[in-house]
């Protein structure tokens, strides 16, 4: 083949290519206002230091606080969905997006790791004024709960652990390993191109994954705002949470015995996600007075669970010390 009959071939291939590329980041938006008009934001914005915040707030000013933080891939809807409102009666309830998930929309070009989401939704507590309250975490959510108690016990009354991720582990959960295998410094172009696609395709796979043994309801990627999550900003965000949770989750643990605050920790016997006896059992015994209590189901006990869910929160309420 002549040189230019090569270089036009080379020249054809890489429009192909461009033209392929082009041709999923648009079809990766359309799904994306899709999801925007299928789950439109539920509450107000505030601006921290890194981040626009969005978040709803249930209940009376003048009652007790509680502030839940969900876990990856995750969004506020995930508590509203269905145990929110039974604790709303009795407490102030404030439910937030972390950073890069939802409609909290993190600045800058780095993804904040645990810490700097912990240090965001401390300064959303400051702002709204709440004393010491008792702060909910699922998932991923349990760990980002556990950063702010660590960095800032004066102002966390005590926290309640669904399902959290509390320990380092090796294995990825199998329902989030194309995240953890999008390389840093391509995760914005891989999510905006083959992120949202792929994502879209094994939808029904990846929620029977999370939600097992139970089954996933029909109406969670509306009414539990999981439509969201194939959004190409919040699967790159989520991308970089799976790996700063590796990263920082070894010196986190090592400050689990400085924990002055009561923790209440609930698991699934049979969750498909997180080892119970790892990051349940193994952490109650690293953090003083730490209390576990096992039930029967899977990893997204907010949604599958939520009258046993919203009973152990009450409980961990109790406990807060003020």
């Amino acid at each position: 083949m002549a040189s230019e009959d090569r270089l036009t071939m080379s020249a054809l291939f890489g429009g192909l290519v461009a033209a392929s590329g082009f041709g999923l980041a648009g079809y990766s938006e359309w799904i994306a206002r899709e999801a925007e008009r299928m789950v439109p934001p539920d509450g107000a914005f505030r601006e921290v230091d890194g981040a626009r915040l969005h978040y709803v707030t249930l209940g009376d000013a003048g009652k007790p606080a509680i502030v839940m933080i969900h876990g990856l891939a995750g969004q506020l809807r995930n508590f509203s969905y269905a145990m929110a409102d039974a604790l709303a009666d009795r407490y102030r309830v404030i439910l937030v997006d972390r950073p890069g998930s939802g409609y909290s929309v993190a600045h800058g070009a780095v993804q904040p790791n645990l810490a700097g989401q912990s240090a965001m939704i401390g300064q959303l507590i400051g702002f709204l004024g709440l004393e010491r309250p008792l702060v909910v975490g699922h998932s991923l959510g349990g760990a980002v709960a556990l950063a702010l108690a660590v960095a800032q016990p004066e102002h966390v009354g005590g926290l309640a652990l669904i399902a959290p991720l509390t320990q380092d582990q090796e294995q990825v959960p199998a329902a989030f390993r194309a995240l953890a295998a999008m390389p840093a410094g391509f995760r914005r172009l891989m999510a905006q191109t083959i992120g949202t696609p792929l994502s879209r395709l094994n939808a029904e796979r990846t929620l029977a994954e999370v939600f097992a043994p139970e089954p996933a309801p029909s109406d969670f990627a509306t009414r539990g705002g999981g439509a969201l999550a194939q959004r190409p900003g919040n699967i790159a965000a989520a991308a970089a949470d799976l790996s700063a949770a590796s990263t920082d989750m070894p010196a986190l643990v090592a400050r689990y015995r400085t924990l002055p605050m009561p923790v209440s920790i609930l698991f699934g016997r049979d969750d498909a996600i997180l080892a119970p006896d790892l990051h349940g059992e193994v952490t109650a015994g690293q953090i003083p007075g730490a209390t576990l209590q096992m039930v029967a189901g899977g990893h997204m006990l907010p949604v599958t669970q939520p009258e046993v869910t919203a009973a152990f929160v009450a409980t961990a309420a109790q406990r807060v010390t003020r």
